[in-house]
This record gives C-alpha cells, structure tokens and sequence, in this order.
C-alpha cells in the first residue's frame, strides 16, 4: 500500500495559502489542523458534533472524547487537543459563533446547512492539495506528518501508538516516516 505524501513546510505554506484564498478559509485550515495537529481520520472529522470541540461557554475542549460509532475501529478514542489545535479552534469559535449555538450540530458545516461525510472531507483535502500543485498528498498525510513528527521528537512508539488510536504497534510503525538523513542524525546522537 502506497503511503500518504509528507508535506515539506514549503509545501504546507503553499497549502495554507490556497486555503486562504478561498471561502470558508477558517472552517478548512480547522479541518487540516485536525488532520496535522491531532491526527484525526476524515471520518473522524466529518463525525465531531459541536459538543465534542467546545464546551457550553463555546470555549475549546482540552481532550476530545470520541465515541465508538466516530471512531475508524469499534472502540471509541481520546484525542489530546494541542495548543496550536486550540488555537485554531478559538479562531474558528470567533468566526462562525453562530455555528456552535447547538450542540447537535456537526462541527464541520457545509454551505448547504448540513455537515460533511468523509468523503466530502477527503475530496476537500485532494482539492487544495491539487490547487497547491502537490502530488501524493491526501486525506492521510496530516495524519501521518502528525505522528511522524512525535517520533521525531524522541515520543516513545507505545504513545504515538495511543495518540494514534491503533490497536497494533506494527501500525502505527508503518505511519512513521524515515529517510537516510534521519537515521544519520539518529546515530549520531550516541
């Protein structure tokens, strides 16, 4: 199986950049933020209730508690939320509070006044990846540029395994993203 492209900053600048110069630019930086930042799947996405992201005071959740019918597999999930997920969060709170007056609501809103399915999700993330002139990239490359970028920061794979949600770690294994230079450095630092 073909892994998901991982993005170079250059590439998510120019990414970031595409997204901005379009409607919604808010609602879609939310959506790659939780792919990048949290490592959620699009189904996982298109699945947040506005209850799940913000508290009654419309303040933005620090654990999001997935349930099972949410999740890929058939156990629901706790998913850390960041600063920089938070962040985002707070922006998106600012620009649509209208949007998170019920709580029932799907998160991820449509113009069309319902919620995205997963594949609404995945076709959103091929469209500003083709409009950036980046090939290779997909739905999966936020998910596995987050958990690449744990094990580059020294986490140990048994965490990256939870914060990923798989029940095996030879799953979460496959996610992780090595190249010569990589391995070079590794050694290195002994």
């Amino acid at each position: 199986m073909k892994q998901a492209k991982l993005l170079t900053q250059a590439e998510q600048k120019r990414v970031y950049a595409v997204i901005d110069a379009h409607r919604y630019s808010i609602r879609n930086r939310t959506i790659f933020a939780f792919s990048f930042f949290a490592g959620l799947r699009a189904c996982e996405i298109a699945a947040l209730k506005v209850r799940d992201v913000f508290d009654v005071d419309g303040n933005p959740r620090d654990t999001l508690y997935l349930e099972v019918e949410q999740t890929k597999g058939d156990e629901a999930g706790t998913v850390i939320v960041s600063k920089r997920l938070q962040k985002v969060l707070t922006s998106y709170s600012a620009a649509y509070p209208r949007h998170l007056d019920d709580p029932n609501a799907p998160l991820i809103f449509s113009a069309k006044r319902g919620g995205f399915n997963p594949q609404t999700i995945v076709n959103l993330f091929a469209k500003f990846y083709a409009m950036a002139g980046i090939k290779g990239a997909s739905s999966h490359s936020g998910r596995r540029q987050f958990l690449t970028a744990l094990a580059e920061n020294g986490v140990n794979v048994r965490l990256i395994q939870t914060l990923a949600r798989h029940k095996n770690i030879s799953t979460t294994q496959r996610y992780i993203d090595y190249n010569e230079n990589k391995l070079r450095n590794a050694i290195e630092g002994i």
